[in-house]
């Protein structure tokens, strides 16, 4: 074991060598017969360390905050709500469709065989002037 891992382990897991994985408690335990005083110190300072971190007590919250937090909380939705959305969204956009092909099929119905009306206007809009100057251009 190097020192370098000696020391990781003692920051990782404390300066009580017995919490350490048991694959590494013997090449540090090797390492410590080696280097004592390095050793010593280097668990000493990871035992100090230990200290603050079993003395620290984490802040509790109010029941009253609790309870507001909970009520705040959003709600989760049952799982048929994640397919219904988009599956009404497909069914709207399938009427759309459907709506269009059938006011296309009225329009095209309606405008396909010309009334009188219709002629009438266009024998209006291009009169006898405009269908010779057309005839000309053409010949």
């Amino acid at each position: 074991m190097t020192p370098e891992r000696f020391e990781t382990l003692a920051e990782a897991y404390g300066g009580d060598v017995t919490r350490w994985p048991a694959a590494a408690r013997e090449a540090a335990a090797a390492l410590m017969a080696e280097k004592p005083a390095w050793a010593g110190e280097v668990l000493a300072r990871a035992d100090d360390l230990d200290v603050l971190l079993d003395a620290f007590v984490p802040p509790q919250a109010s029941a009253d905050l609790a309870g507001r937090i909970l009520v705040g909380a959003p709600r989760s939705r049952p799982r048929w709500a994640g397919w219904l959305i988009p599956g009404g969204m497909g069914a709207g956009l399938a009427a759309a469709c459907a709506a269009g092909v059938l006011v296309g099929a009225q329009l095209h119905g309606a405008s396909s065989q010309p009334s009188a009306s219709d002629a009438d206007a266009l024998v209006a809009v291009v009169g006898d002037d405009d269908l010779g100057l057309y005839l000309d251009e053409e010949a």
